[in-house]
């Protein structure tokens, strides 16, 4: 392979055309730069310039190998500009959180990219478990989790805190106990999670959500309010994802006399260095959260 350190010199010293202001150029000794070029004539096998007192020219050998080093060496200087560069507006970023977070984030995230076209936006929306395996992973540069992870690789930091909220169809006026049995539960993928932390702090029955007749399912989180505001059943959801539904004069939402809030986790790969492109990110996420 050829040294591109000697093929550096070869295209300086055709470039300047003299030896002395070659070596000055790359601040080595003349001997040094003949050196380079007998170095690279020996391990090709042929002549690269004609000589003629202190002036050369090339020979056909010289003329081919000038003609391809100039666009590697073009090609290698392009690559470690692109290694080294970490642009605060460019690049993909790729994030993945909870559904709920997402709908408050994603609109933000867009506009962050329309301020700054180079700066790609992947946004995935998938339940904690997910989230936590994309980042062990390193499918995605950053999550947002309502769980604090326990998995080694993983680093969690709180950020913020999310209410639960009981919501039900817009003509129930006060959601009892027995109000809630009747109307039945309209699930989804975090449903039992959030109802036994916002119920079994406000309703002294309240065991598992087994107890109430599952009315509906849905793991599209933008979806999970339909059937309530048919009135067909109530859930518990996050605020962001209850403000996000678009017929809220169909639903109610209740604050109980207990609030009870989720922790919001940005979690990351341990010990991974962010580029300031995720860090952007970062930044802009924690305005809105």
């Amino acid at each position: 392979m050829i040294n591109t350190a000697w093929l550096r010199t070869f295209c300086t010293l055709i470039e300047v055309g003299h030896f002395t202001r070659t070596a000055e150029q790359l601040n080595m000794t003349q001997s040094g730069v003949s050196q380079h070029l007998r170095k690279l004539e020996d391990q090709l096998g042929a002549k690269l310039l004609i000589r003629q007192g202190k002036r050369f020219s090339l020979s056909d050998s010289g003329e081919k190998l000038y003609a391809e080093a100039k666009d590697i060496l073009l090609a290698l200087s392009n690559l470690e500009k692109k290694v080294t560069e970490n642009p605060p507006f460019e690049g993909t970023a790729r994030i993945i959180s909870p559904g709920s977070v997402g709908l408050k984030l994603y609109p933000h995230m867009l506009a962050l990219q329309s301020k700054h076209p180079k700066l790609v936006i992947d946004y995935r929306f998938a339940p904690n478990s997910d989230v936590e395996k994309a980042i062990v992973e390193s499918t995605v540069d950053i999550g947002f989790m309502t769980s604090k992870s326990t998995l080694k690789e993983v680093s969690c930091t709180p950020i913020a805190e999310e209410p639960l909220l009981l919501v039900t169809p817009a003509t129930i006026e006060e959601p009892d106990w027995k109000t809630l049995i009747t109307l039945g539960f309209i699930d989804h993928p975090d449903g039992s999670h959030h109802a036994d932390l916002l119920l079994s702090a406000n309703y002294p029955e309240f065991q598992h959500s087994n107890l109430f007749r599952r009315r509906g399912y849905s793991n599209q989180i933008g979806m999970i309010l339909e059937p309530v505001s048919l009135g067909l059943g109530f859930t518990v959801l996050p605020a962001h994802a209850v403000e996000a539904f678009k017929k809220p004069e169909y639903i109610k939402t209740h604050r109980l006399s207990n609030p009870v809030s989720e922790t919001l986790y940005l979690s990351v790969a341990r010990h991974r260095v962010l580029q300031k492109r995720i860090e952007t990110v970062i930044d802009e996420a924690m305005r809105w959260l």
